[in-house]
């Protein structure tokens, strides 16, 4: 990520960037007294000139504050920067992070567009002063600016004629505000330096990417970051009867790893933790093919894993004050003659059985061993995320994450998380009634229960290998991969699941 973050007191007047975006609320363009003394001290921010142009643009019904529109002035050395964005907000009194993070998107892709290599964003106090705090609405603004910057192109060309925006700096008005500015912003490039590279190894081709290489990439990490990783090769994996990790990776060539991620372990005495992803680097389903459309998206089946190492990156810089677990079961998922087939029936490390109806349902398999396996650490709560089922993408869509578990509790924790950093989740019922779905009549449980309710079979497939902790179960096959750009992330690898994970372990002792 080479994009600069900085915070300065001062006005767009000082300021000397490409280009300013200011921030509008439908509210400053509504007639009420009340609404019309806000519009006049957010107006006060622009020499008298300049005044006359936004007023020209508000009459002439040009722009409005609505969300996600914007419009580019000319400052003709009214002020230093040549280019003021307008860049509407949504109406005042519903203003949230999102929607700070939305606006900074906008103005972030808008001043791109522009080719501006720099550019300015105003926090004006009106908005500061409101509800939300000055230090969550900066960490807002440089999660979605910087976010939505994110590309994918390191296979490209290089296009050295093509200018891009590397500087970002945060204005404010109001002194008092400049530390918390400050701290927030910081906070949010450590965020998005870790779901940038989330996202890079989620883009990633398999032939880059592969159980060996996706271990190479924790181990450097760990060093980078200051977090202790530790590998478990085949042999290792083998002597721990990982049945599931060492099945659904037979048909490869490229051999499995377990990786073990550990940090802060100073702070152990106050409980542990345990953070599962699924780390298949390439799923083809196995003997149970999948259909070659859309089968490149695979690459991606490691999300889960992907989001574990990012959330490492981000709490380490953060210094969280939690003692976190990673576990990631990394395979690759190929036919051959040796690859695993339907009817077969694996152990797994905590002694049980499953049948392999589908080795398409590949991921709840090697999850099994990394479940049970977290019991070693006796942990007050193991969140696991995959891209489980396409079950869970019928259902909720792109929007949400399917959420199931055993405490409420911590659920509710992790919902109020996902509503504030928007990597929102929706919980599904784990009724008793569908634990008949995914019953054998040759081994403890099957790993698939059949048509309906696949998201919710996965998770009571997961349920039978946990071991006497909290659990949640996160399956996030349609906000990791996606298959539109959304507002601040792209098309492909989305790297859902950092800033949610951070966001919950932030508060988990509070």
């Amino acid at each position: 990520m080479d994009i600069k973050v900085t915070t300065i007191h001062g006005t767009i007047s000082t300021t000397r960037r490409d280009a300013v975006a200011v921030f509008f609320s439908e509210w400053n363009m509504a007639p009420q007294a009340a609404e019309k003394t806000e519009h006049k001290k957010l107006m006060e921010n622009f020499p008298s000139a300049l005044r006359k142009k936004i007023e020209t643009a508000i009459q002439l019904n040009e722009f409005t504050g609505k969300e996600n529109e914007s419009i580019t002035l000319y400052t003709e050395s009214l002020i230093n920067s040549p280019r003021l964005l307008l860049i509407g907000i949504g109406e005042s009194k519903k203003l949230t992070l999102e929607k700070f993070r939305r606006a900074a998107a906008t103005a972030a892709k808008k001043a791109s567009s522009l080719k501006a290599a720099s550019l300015a964003i105003l926090l004006p106090e009106p908005v500061t002063s409101e509800t939300l705090a000055a230090a969550e609405i900066s960490q807002a603004i440089v999660e979605g600016a910087i976010l939505s910057l994110y590309k994918f192109d390191k296979y490209q060309k290089p296009n050295n004629e093509k200018k891009k925006l590397h500087s970002i700096e945060i204005i404010t008005p109001n002194s008092r505000l400049e530390k918390e500015i400050h701290i927030g912003a910081k906070n949010g490039t450590m965020l998005c330096e870790a779901v940038y590279h989330t996202r890079d190894l989620e883009n990633a081709p398999s032939n880059e990417i592969y159980p060996e290489t996706l271990a190479d990439h924790a181990l450097q990490s760990g060093k980078k970051y200051g977090f202790s990783v530790t590998i478990f090769d085949k042999r290792k994996i083998e002597s721990l009867k990982m049945g599931g990790v060492i099945g659904v990776s037979k048909g490869s060539e490229n051999p499995p790893r377990f990786i073990i991620l550990e940090y802060n372990v100073k702070a152990k005495k106050h409980g542990t933790i345990v953070l599962v992803g699924k780390g298949v680097t390439f799923d083809t389903g196995g003997i149970s093919i999948k259909p070659a459309a859309s089968m490149a998206e695979m690459k991606m089946d490691m999300s889960g894993g992907a989001a574990v190492i990012g959330t490492f990156e981000a709490i380490a810089q953060l210094k969280i004050p939690v003692h976190v677990i990673g576990l990631i079961p990394a395979v690759e998922n190929m036919p051959s003659g040796s690859a695993i087939k339907p009817g077969d029936i694996i152990r797994h490390y905590n002694g049980m059985t499953s049948e392999v109806d589908n080795t398409d349902a590949e991921g709840r398999l090697i999850l099994a061993d990394a479940l049970g396996y977290a019991s070693q650490y006796r942990p007050e709560l193991v969140i696991d995320l995959a891209t489980l089922t396409g079950a869970c993408v019928v259902a909720l869509g792109h929007l949400a994450s399917g959420m199931m578990g055993n405490d409420q509790t911590a659920m509710d924790d992790l919902k109020t998380a996902g509503e504030k950093t928007y990597e929102r989740v929706w919980q599904l019922p784990l009724f008793d009634e569908y634990e008949k779905q995914i019953k054998s009549d040759v081994a403890d449980v099957k790993n698939v229960g059949g048509r309906w309710g696949g998201a919710i079979t996965a998770g009571w497939f997961l349920k039978k290998f946990i071991g006497d902790y909290k659990w949640i179960h996160l399956d996030i096959a349609g906000t990791a991969i996606l298959e539109e750009a959304l507002d601040y992330a792209p098309r492909g690898g989305s790297g859902v699941g950092v800033r949610l994970l951070v966001e919950f372990l932030k508060n988990v002792h509070r």
